[in-house]
């Protein structure tokens, strides 16, 4: 990736980044800090850099959402009843976006592992396209910023930094599915309790 980056400069940034926000896990961490330091070091221009990655970002974006938004109801609908998922919370996660959407975009744009996927169930929930936009951009502008920024400041330091918010990506990941194996057991708890209701 490293040598992608150094050979095709903006190029490289702007398809990386579009692959990372089109929920295709690529590490955003390692992409914008190398791209900093490659200012660093004169080969590339720090703003440039940044408008690279928040276009890369705006543009996954709106690809994951264009995939939630088309097909992925149906998608859930199919395969969602393998996690005990059903129309109803489709329903529910849509009211909870149409009230809380703009943050969920915002604040999860900021977060590693999350940024990555917020697109899509901002689409299966069918969320207003330019409010959506708004509050990716938004949310991708620091977080594309801050890491160019570091690695502009720490330069050859940089796989040091990368690797911390990796190890705190895992712990996001770690969480969610822990988050996800309780939704799940409860269902799964429920679904006991109700056949043994009916008996």
């Amino acid at each position: 990736m490293e040598n992608f980056i150094t050979s095709s400069g903006y190029l490289a940034i702007l398809i990386l980044m579009v692959a990372e926000s089109a929920c295709i896990p690529v590490p955003s961490e390692l992409i914008m800090t190398f791209g900093g330091v490659l200012a660093a070091t004169g080969r590339l221009n720090l703003a440039l850099v940044i408008v690279m990655g928040v276009v890369g970002n705006l543009i996954g974006a709106y690809i994951a959402w264009a995939v939630g938004r088309t097909g992925g109801r149906a998608l859930v609908l199919r395969y969602g009843r393998y996690i005990f998922l059903r129309d109803h919370d489709l329903d529910r996660a849509e009211r909870w976006f149409a009230k809380r959407g703009q943050a969920a975009v915002f604040f999860g744009r900021l977060l590693p592992v999350v940024r990555t996927f917020i697109s899509f169930p901002a689409g299966v929930a069918e969320m207003e396209p330019i409010r959506f936009g708004i509050y990716t951009l938004l949310g991708s502008v620091p977080f594309v910023g801050a890491l160019a920024g570091v690695g502009y400041g720490v330069e050859s330091n940089y796989h040091s930094f990368v690797k911390y918010i990796q190890d705190f990506g895992y712990l996001i990941a770690f969480v969610i599915l822990i988050v996800i194996a309780v939704f799940i057991y409860r269902r799964i708890q429920n679904k006991a309790s109700q056949i043994s209701d009916s008996v």
